[in-house]
């Protein structure tokens, strides 16, 4: 989907102290020790002879994501993501590719080797690293290394005003939803459609490829909510309309890391994005990226593998 185009957004976080104690459990407590050691000049040296010969490192990433990740008014990556991959090119030594993929493309073309890794907004989870089903079972399907970087929140976006009253999970049941296929957000719904059948309620999910298809659906009233990372929700709440056409409702759940996909062969070329996500912060390059986008609070202390709960 080609969003229209915005300016820099300024947008409503959660409070520092939530996402910080977040970022510490979960970027520093786990998954810390398999993360490498950072030193000065480290990251360059240890990218991976394939990517140094070529110069090169290739992102998919769906633009279709804002502030995250979406095409600027020059047509050109624009968000978190994008700003982030063209700062850890230059601790690289590497020139930025970025792909523009759909979302639920990204993990098999990071396994098909279409690029080198996926940077999108893509939630650090068990499921998606062991390549699980919605079952739980193995698919059969290589999974993906992640190393990870900020802390996202789930939050439901409703119409201004909150005409329907949606303030919780339960409160959905009975109604319909809509949601952008495959992300962390759709795995939530599809657990929540078992809890409100159990309670004689049926919850309709109606799932798009495209998350301004689902917002779409909610401005109409087709549908009385979308589930999103905080980010995005808080920027279509403050910029569609003026910020008069949505609003960020209810508690927020399940927080986790957004992390880089990796090939999970490819372990080299993970430490070497480690080592140098930590030489962006340790710099200050990192913090000043974030505050950009107004989304300090989700900051991480260090770059970890594979830390998502």
């Amino acid at each position: 989907m080609a969003r229209p185009s915005r300016p820099s957004p300024t947008r409503r976080v959660l409070p520092a102290a939530a996402l910080t104690t977040a970022s510490a459990l979960m970027l520093t407590g786990c998954g810390g020790a398999d993360a490498p050691k950072s030193g000065p000049d480290s990251a360059k040296a240890a990218v991976p002879g394939a990517q140094r010969a070529a110069g090169v490192l290739r992102i998919g990433s769906d633009l279709n994501y804002p502030p995250v990740a979406f095409r600027g008014t020059d047509g050109r990556p624009n968000g978190l993501d994008p700003d982030l991959a063209e700062a850890l090119g230059k601790v690289l030594g590497l020139r930025i590719e970025i792909v523009d993929t759909p979302f639920d493309e990204l993990i098999p073309g990071v396994n098909k080797k279409q690029f080198d890794v996926a940077m999108s907004g893509i939630s650090d989870t068990p499921a998606r690293r062991n390549a699980l089903g919605e079952n739980g079972m193995p698919t059969g399907q290589p999974g993906v290394d992640f190393v990870d970087y900020f802390i996202a929140w789930t939050s439901i976006i409703v119409q201004k005003g909150n005409p329907k009253g949606i303030r919780t999970l339960d409160d959905l049941c009975g109604r319909t939803v809509a949601v952008q296929r495959g992300t962390t957000q759709d795995e939530i719904i599809s657990r929540q459609v078992g809890v409100c059948d159990r309670a004689g309620k049926p919850l309709q999910v109606r799932r798009f490829d495209d998350d301004a298809v689902a917002l779409a659906e909610v401005a109409a009233g087709k549908a009385v909510a979308d589930f999103n990372d905080l980010p995005v929700a808080a920027y279509a709440a403050r910029t569609t309309d003026d910020g008069n056409r949505f609003e960020v409702s209810g508690a927020l759940s399940q927080s986790s890391p957004y992390g880089i996909a990796v090939n999970k062969d490819n372990t080299a070329l993970r430490d070497a994005v480690v080592k140098g996500l930590d030489e962006l912060m340790r710099d200050g390059v990192y913090d000043v990226i974030l505050a950009k986008w107004n989304v300090s609070a989700g900051a991480a202390r260090a770059a970890a593998v594979n830390g998502g709960l």
